[in-house]
């Protein structure tokens, strides 16, 4: 069921900077899963551009004054990472730190997650501010929704660098 709701000019404001974050977003997982050497990391990518392109219709929905009802994908990606996991060769680590090129730029899958990772991490933050602007509860629960894949994203990106030795907590 969709509701209809009357934005302000500030929330208006606030779903405009996110729907920009969103296409960079599915801009940067279809790049970069084009650029990915590690067929794991591809299908990783590929999985969050997805959720991103989700999360910009969910944006168009409510800039247009209707709040969506929400279905949870979440358990869809982590399931996907899980799977491509199960199906990459043992030469993924090898493949991870060859470099990909397109048009002269030059990175590793490492620098790609890197730069993911941190791209998440801001997207998230963007929306925890974000969620605290709204005067509409439904609203808020879309964003946080959103919000929570967006961690989801990060996190799988984090256990691939993980499971790669790219990334240590310590």
């Amino acid at each position: 069921m969709i509701t209809n709701i009357t934005l302000t000019t500030k929330e208006k404001f606030l779903l405009e900077d996110q729907k920009t974050e969103e296409q960079i977003c599915i801009q940067k997982y279809a790049n970069y899963a084009n650029l990915a050497a590690d067929p794991e990391l591809k299908s990783i990518l590929n999985s969050n551009k997805k959720q991103e392109e989700e999360h910009l219709n969910t944006i168009n929905q409510l800039l247009s004054g209707k709040v969506p009802s929400m279905k949870s994908s979440q358990g869809s990606n982590s399931q996907s990472s899980n799977n491509s996991r199960e199906e990459s060769t043992g030469n993924s680590s090898q493949s991870s730190q060859s470099k990909a090129s397109s048009g002269g730029f030059q990175a590793s899958d490492k620098d790609l997650c890197t730069d993911l990772l941190m791209t998440e991490k801001y997207v998230s933050g963007t929306y925890n501010t974000a969620i605290f602007e709204f005067k509409d509860p439904q609203v808020r629960d879309v964003l946080n929704h959103i919000q929570k894949e967006e961690q989801k994203h990060g996190e799988s990106i984090y256990k691939y660098m993980e499971s790669q030795g790219m990334y240590s907590p310590k």
